[in-house]
């Protein structure tokens, strides 16, 4: 070894001593060469690590070049990057190791790639399948130009993951195949939210390779990660390669169709039939053939092996060739090499009997196996090696969780857990820091057999140590460790039956992990709740299902508070956001909630599974749904009886349909067939498999009964259209060059309209099958957005419309002309699964990934939603108007269809109240004042014990109220029982836009659009009128609220601000202020500057005394909407239409923070809309604001601090009480929010 690396050593010797863990090292030096397996085995038997640490030092010290070159590389490779910093500037300066010794393809670039990817390194004891690896390396080579599919399939513990990661462990393979990369995923059963976490970090991985930092927040359904994924491989990796390990469900690979190039592993050949692209398969024998078995068992034992016993071929046998059951046997004769006739001894007893066996897989061999290995184990470790029984499938653990599990030292845990993978019980994954600790398929299930009769203690074991360990409070640190418990502790305690807390820490979870695990663990555990408890969750899930799916993450607590007191939700978030508020998080309490009245009339629970298909018979009293269970089945829609269930398809039914007299039935699947079936009989009439080469994503039949024709479309980019009296298609029709998602005919079945991966609608002429037009959707996207995928169309009642739906976005077209009439664009958090017009009105129905379902109205001079329904607990995939356009089907993941009633109006039990309102605040009661949406005056009183309305508007202390009516003023005189009319004031010729008394309550100020301020002593109809603006007069303030000053400020659209004397009339300044319209303004409490903000994107300060600009204010890059002073005068918050808040200091002039501004939400906006109104609390500490929502701000830092979500949106401004304890808003459906600080 040179001096320079010997020094080095030498150097850091003691740091290397006391951090590094030699087992997992060696292995990468093994691998290398540069070590033998019995250096490792005198390492090993060391009797601590740090020994171990030295040993292999001194092992080092006397070797060359190319064991420290070695050295350095594991280092690297597990992930001590600060002790390969140490020994860097000690690497000779020669060809490394690696690079010389690339006979086997296995290169440093090769390492690297792999360990970039999360390739799994070899076994410690690893035998080459030189012919099965060169049937799988022979089908990647088939990928090199194109993309698809290879399939390495074979029975459980046939070694399939081991041949895949050998199979690229290949420096000619990535160079010409695969420069793009090679990424692995370890996939098994995963639910959806596990497999979208999963996808989720490997684009942030791939995203954080490309730029050093990923700026795009997670994909946040799986459309959207599909999208993602397939844009980076695409056009960022176009020449990498995804493993994907352990697949077990074609829903799966589905969402992984993104043609790019996949290996995947697999028990089951058939699961590519289910996606598009060129598919190679190479199976793996059952067992590995003798010779190479007994080369386990050598390299295990260190004999040569034709010295083996003639014991060995036996245990071979009796092994039927498992690699892993060999593998075990093995590590028990490296221990004891004398008992090879104990061990055969042992697999020949076949004592064990399961209760389940696999038709396919003998695993008696490996029962025997198992049983043998844990004889050696100390009693001790036997008993905690049975704790195992606990961990799902899948599923890695970090050795922290074991420690609470066991009460045990790290360090001790760490030497327990080294025994298991010495003797092969136990896998590591050492790409991870810390290192995760997992068993194979086969292990876990021989433990839970073994023992099933004990599972629910074992369980209960794990959750009363967490509960040991945590009793001051939930994990919240994010490591390994933490995300552990809060991911599978609701598994354990519905496993030990312990329901009494599995609410609670459905909270917990949610509130760290994301609520679409909370949705996910209610699904899967919701049945052990308490009945009541569980119709409260439903109810919960169901009102605040859009709202799950933001990012940042929403407050699931804050969520809970909303429910009805009695509600055993609200109990557990009052509870816990009593809790939290001790550590300075901020909850608020829904005063005045009342239940949301929902469209919901009916829902069906038909199918195991995602539904992915529910349509209205032409009569309207039948319901078809179909989806992943592979059946199709019928109910009645009145009642929800089922009538009818069949069998329908080999694979998932993507889409059923009715004839137009009701008797016939169409199915389409993946299986790539299309069925027809009879209504009346349930029995198969006609099955057409010939034509379509991929799945059939969609199937329609005509309108009227004319002539009856089916349409289908395919991945396979071409569409059908079917004459059921003729043995094939009547007609194909192509033109997309990608897979086409729906089709559907016009009202007057003249065309059909397709909707395709390319980004088009093309409308073809049904009696020629000729294209007739196309509809490019994707150009109305910004070239940034990605790929547009158009997943549906529909047609207006009079034909003349078609209606699309694209990523976010749905758009309207004239039929003849081409052109975009109208678009609707919605939270960009999700994408728009499915929209369907209705047959009877302009109503739009839209189904979206995050939940929820939408009414439009499609006029021209509305545009606007008109109903929310929410209910569904995962994403909508259809809808589907009545033909009578009274009811609404929509069906979703969640295994339910839903019957809603369109006619119905989604309003609160409360009044509709319109924005504009006033607010008094006592300490007996909090009085409400507001028009609603008849007009009419509307009083509210709250107080302790009840809540009564009553009549008026704005408040002039606690007697007089006013209202505003267009063109005029009418003032009353309240109390509880009585209230009459004062004065009416007329005088404004266009609608009054404000309203304030003066101090003393004699004198009225009011502004209006007519351009004037009128000041009015009301009791004797006096006026006088302040003219000047050239433009509506929105709002004024008072200089002082002192009787002595009689100074008014006015600020006008048209840019201009003026102060006035009220009692004169005179005006004292007239200031071109902005070139924009001013929006808002504000004087500060000192009365020493007022602040005003424009159309123009500036805020100006300026001197109460000099009227002159202290201030210009630029940074806003949209309109500012709204400024406030706070209560020092010190600090001016800003607020824009983008959402933007900005805290600037008056005194200097310069921008002190920005809240937030990294956290923007679905709608392109910071705050869910314009930032309308601001307030700060008492000490200046805290800030409130409205937009779309409500949030609280910490001053200091401008993080968010609580988000309130309305059931509507649009705030317009808040009322906040003089303790900053109570705030009141209303918001643009009408509903009236009273919240409280919980304390």
């Amino acid at each position: 070894m040179e001096e320079g690396a010997r020094s080095c050593l030498l150097r850091f010797r003691h740091r290397l001593e006391e951090d590094m863990k030699p087992p997992y090292l060696m292995d990468h030096m093994i691998s290398d060469g540069v070590m033998s397996m019995d250096e490792e085995e005198k390492i090993r038997t060391q009797p601590t690590r740090k020994d171990q640490a030295v040993a292999l030092l001194e092992l080092l010290l006397r070797k060359d070049n190319n064991a420290y070159i070695s050295f350095y590389n594991a280092l690297v490779k597990e992930a001590y990057d600060d002790l390969a910093n140490l020994l860097h500037d000690g690497l000779p300066q020669i060809l490394s190791y690696a690079q010389n010794n690339s006979s086997d393809g296995l290169t440093s670039y090769v390492k690297m790639v792999l360990s970039e990817g999360g390739v799994p390194q070899r076994p410690v004891v690893f035998v080459n399948r030189q012919e099965l690896l060169n049937r799988v390396r022979e089908k990647l080579y088939q990928l090199q130009k194109d993309s698809g599919w290879v399939t390495v399939f074979g029975m459980a513990g046939s070694g399939k993951s081991v041949l895949a990661a050998e199979a690229v462990r290949n420096h000619g393979i990535i160079e010409e195949c695969f420069p793009g990369g090679i990424h692995w995923l370890s996939i098994g059963q995963l639910d959806k939210p596990d497999l979208l976490v999963k996808i989720q970090s490997l684009c942030f991985r791939l995203e954080q390779s490309l730029n050093g930092q990923c700026l795009n927040r997670p994909p946040s359904s799986l459309d959207e990660a599909k999208e993602r994924l397939r844009f980076l491989m695409l056009r960022r990796y176009p020449r990498s390669l995804l493993i994907l390990d352990d697949v077990w469900d074609s829903a799966v690979l589905r969402v992984f169709d993104i043609h790019c190039r996949i290996l995947l592993t697999t028990r089951n050949r058939s699961l590519t039939d289910s996606v598009s692209g060129a598919k190679y398969e190479v199976e793996v024998e059952s067992g590995l053939d003798e010779n190479k078995a007994l080369e386990i068992l050598s390299l295990y034992t260190k004999t040569k092996p034709h010295s083996l016993p003639e014991e060995a071929r036996s245990i071979v046998r009796e092994c039927k060739g498992s690699p892993l059951v060999v593998s075990l046997i093995g590590a028990l004769l490296k221990e004891k090499p004398n008992r090879w006739r104990y061990y055969l001894s042992q697999l020949q007893q076949k004592q064990f009997k399961r209760i389940r066996k696999s038709s396919s897989y003998d695993y008696d061999a490996l029962d025997q196996a198992m049983a043998a290995s844990l004889e050696v184990l100390p009693d001790e470790h036997r008993k905690l090696y049975k704790d195992l029984t606990v961990i799902e499938k899948d599923i890695k653990i970090p050795a922290k969780v074991l420690c609470i599990l066991w009460d045990l030292e790290p360090e001790e845990v760490e030497d327990i857990l080294q025994e298991f993978v010495n003797k092969s019980l136990l896998f590591v994954d050492s790409h991870n820091k810390p290192y995760l600790y997992y068993l194979h398929d086969l292990q876990l299930d021989f433990l839970v057999e073994q023992n099933r009769d004990q599972l629910e203690n074992l369980h209960t074991k794990v959750v009363r140590q967490y509960q040991q360990h945590y009793r001051n409070g939930p994990p919240t640190s994010g490591d390994e460790e933490s995300l552990y418990w809060i991911r599978f502790l609701t598994y354990h305690m519905a496993k030990a039956n312990l329901t009494q807390i599995c609410a609670k820490i459905l909270f917990i979870k949610a509130r760290i992990m994301g609520p679409a695990h909370l949705i996910n663990d209610y699904m899967e555990y919701g049945p052990i709740l308490d009945k009541e408890v569980r119709s409260q969750f439903q109810e919960f899930l169901s009102l605040n299902g859009h709202q799950l799916e933001q990012r940042p993450f929403p407050d699931v607590v804050q969520l809970a508070l909303s429910q009805p007191q009695t509600s055993e939700v609200y109990r557990q978030a009052l509870q816990q956001a009593q809790n939290l508020t001790i550590t300075g998080k901020l909850y608020f309490d829904w005063l005045n909630k009342s239940s949301v009245e929902s469209l919901s009339r009916l829902v069906i629970h038909p199918h195991q599974g995602s539904i992915y298909s529910a349509c209205f018979s032409n009569n309207g009293a039948k319901i078809a749904t179909c989806g992943a269970s592979r059946t199709l089945k019928v109910f009645r829609s009145v009642t929800g009886e089922k009538l009818t269930e069949i069998q329908a398809h080999d694979d998932e039914v993507l889409c059923c349909a009715f004839s137009p007299d009701d008797r016939l039935l169409a199915t389409c699947s993946s299986d790539r067939k299309v069925k027809v079936w009879s209504v009346e009989q349930a029995n198969l009439l006609r099955v057409f498999e010939e034509e379509h080469e991929e799945q059939v994503n969609h199937c329609q039949f005509t309108n009227t009964r004319r002539k009856l024709l089916l349409a289908t479309c395919s991945n396979d980019e071409c569409m059908n259209v079917w004459n059921l009296n003729r043995p094939n298609s009547q007609n194909t029709m192509f033109g997309h060059f990608e897979p086409v998602n729906h089709c559907c005919f016009s009202p007057d079945d003249t065309y059909l309209a397709t909707s395709s991966n390319d980004g088009t609608v093309k409308l073809f002429q049904v009696s020629s099958a000729n294209e007739w037009k196309t509809i490019n959707v994707s150009i109305m996207f910004a070239e940034n957005d990605g790929e547009v995928l158009v997943k549906c169309s529909t047609w207006t009642a009079d034909g003349k419309r078609i209606i699309c739906a694209a990523k976010n976005a749905v758009l309207v077209f004239d039929v003849e002309t081409s052109d975009m009439l109208l678009e609707i664009r919605t939270n960009r958090l999700s994408t728009v699964q499915y929209c369907h017009a209705c047959p009877t009105s302009n109503l739009l129905a839209i189904a979206f990934s995050n939940y929820t379902v939408e009414l439009w109205d499609l006029r021209p001079e509305a545009n606007k939603k008109m109903a929310d329904c929410s209910g569904h607990l995962s994403w909508v995939h259809r809808v589907q108007f009545s033909p009578d356009g009274s009811q609404l089907l929509s069906c979703s993941d969640d295994q339910t269809v839903r019957m809603w009633e369109t006619k119905r109006i989604h309003t609160s039990s409360a009044v509709c109240l319109k924005r504009d309102s006033d607010v008094l605040f006592s300490e007996e009661e909090i009085i409400v004042s507001a028009a609603d949406n008849c007009n009419r005056l509307q009083v509210s009183f709250l107080g302790t014990n009840y809540f009564k309305q009553d009549v008026s508007l704005c408040v002039k202390e606690q007697v007089e109220k006013y209202a505003l009516y267009p063109y005029q003023v009418l003032i009353y005189k309240l109390c509880v029982c009585v209230r009459c009319l004062l004065a009416t004031l007329q005088g404004h010729t266009k609608t009054v836009l404000r309203c304030h008394f003066s101090q003393n309550g004699q004198t009225l100020i009011t502004s209006s659009e007519d351009t004037t301020i009128r000041v009015w002593r009301w009791q004797s109809g006096e006026v006088r009128v302040l003219e000047g603006h050239k433009e509506q007069v929105r709002c004024f303030s008072l200089l002082s609220n002192t009787l002595a000053n009689t100074r008014l400020l006015s600020w006008s659209f048209d840019g201009t601000v003026k102060v006035w004397d009220i009692e004169t009339g005179e005006k004292l300044q007239d200031i071109e202020a902005h070139q924009g319209a001013i929006l808002s303004g504000h004087v500060s409490p000192d009365g020493c500057f007022f602040a005003t903000t424009s159309a123009d994107k500036t805020v100006k300060l300026w001197d109460c005394e000099s009227w002159q600009c202290v201030h210009t204010l630029s940074g806003h890059q949209d309109c500012v909407r709204s400024c406030r002073f706070s209560w020092d005068s010190r600090c001016l918050a800003t607020g824009d239409d983008n959402g933007e808040i900005r805290l600037w200091s008056v005194k200097e002039g310069c921008l002190l923070k920005i809240c937030s501004q990294e956290s923007k939400d679905g709608m392109d906006s910071l705050h869910g809309g314009w930032v309308t109104d601001m307030h700060f609390s008492p000490d200046d500490s805290l800030l409130v604001s409205t937009g779309g929502y409500i949030k609280w701000w910490n001053v200091e830092n401008g993080e968010a601090l609580q988000t309130f979500y309305p059931t509507g949106t649009a705030l317009k401004r808040i009322h906040v009480s003089s303790d900053f304890s109570t705030f009141v808003t209303i918001d643009s459906i009408g509903i009236l929010y009273i919240l409280q600080r919980v304390v």
